[in-house]
């Protein structure tokens, strides 16, 4: 039996050259487990009872904005509903919590894509996330369709385009297996027609080479490793249930697929949680 335990972050993903099925890593404080051996073998899963901040360590009773403490969830740009919607950037209007790290983070060229997770869906991310940002939300097709200068400006662009797409995952359907293919190409297209007007228009404001149309980017297919789909998508909290176990069936997103249920393990980043395998 190996043991491992720490705190617990979402999970390391790596996706080879050339390859489509991610490789997964449990992350506890400075150990990592890889995952994609342990499908198919029993795993316990065990929460101590703490929770300690991913920012500043502080052991805090209940985990705010995906893993903070109360303080840190109030002051940390990172926390701020703008990461949810940055469209509502007000970094220019000098009320940025922390200005340094929204240079860093914000500041830079992102990525608006289209993906096929649970259905066609619109969404955002850094360069540099291409394409952990598609593993984490589960997607089977991922299609980068603008490049911008800014985390604001792509905000403005997914605006427009979720008037015409969803920019949300359902969750369960994505759990219960690979979606049906779709032509991504031919769905930018459509949707480049349709938001043609609104697209000039953000050029004509922020510069033709602040956001840029991406025409011929390939289309990124993800295979999960997966033995087995839950017909039944049955949801484990650690906060009901500290000892969580089964037989590893797959992972897909940030979820383990067990035969007792699912766990999202980015939920519960800063739990103090251990991991036994046979």
């Amino acid at each position: 039996m190996t043991q491992f335990q720490g705190s617990l972050s979402k999970m390391a993903v790596d996706l080879g050259k050339g390859e489509t099925t991610p490789n997964y890593q449990m992350v506890l404080g400075e150990q990592r487990l890889a995952m994609n051996p342990l499908i198919g073998q029993h795993i316990t899963l065990n929460y101590d009872g703490e929770i300690h901040c991913h920012a500043c360590n502080r052991l805090t009773k209940k985990s705010f904005s995906g893993g903070y403490c109360f303080p840190c969830s109030q002051k940390l740009a990172q926390c701020d509903l703008c990461i949810m919607r940055p469209e509502t950037c007000h970094y220019d209007a000098g009320t940025c919590r922390e200005p340094e790290w929204g240079e860093q983070f914000c500041m830079q060229d992102h990525i608006v894509y289209l993906a096929n997770s649970s259905g066609i869906k619109v969404g955002i991310t850094r360069v540099n996330q291409v394409p952990t940002r598609w593993i984490d939300q589960g997607a089977s097709q991922a299609l980068a369709i603008f490049r911008v200068q800014s985390r604001y400006q792509s905000g403005l662009v997914e605006v427009i385009f979720k008037s015409h797409v969803s920019d949300r995952t359902d969750w369960r359907k994505m759990l219960k297996g690979q979606a049906e293919a779709v032509d991504l190409p031919k769905v930018r297209d459509q949707l480049m027609a349709e938001c043609q007007d609104e697209i000039v228009a953000l050029q004509q404001r922020f510069g033709e080479q602040a956001v840029v149309a991406l025409n011929n980017e390939d289309v990124v297919q993800l295979d999960y490793p997966v033995q087995q789909y839950p017909e039944k998508v049955k949801s484990l909290n650690f906060d009901k249930t500290p000892e969580i176990s089964g037989t590893l069936q797959g992972i897909k997103g940030q979820y383990l697929i067990l035969d007792s249920g699912v766990l999202n393990v980015r939920k519960f980043t800063g739990y103090q949680i251990g991991i036994e395998t046979k």
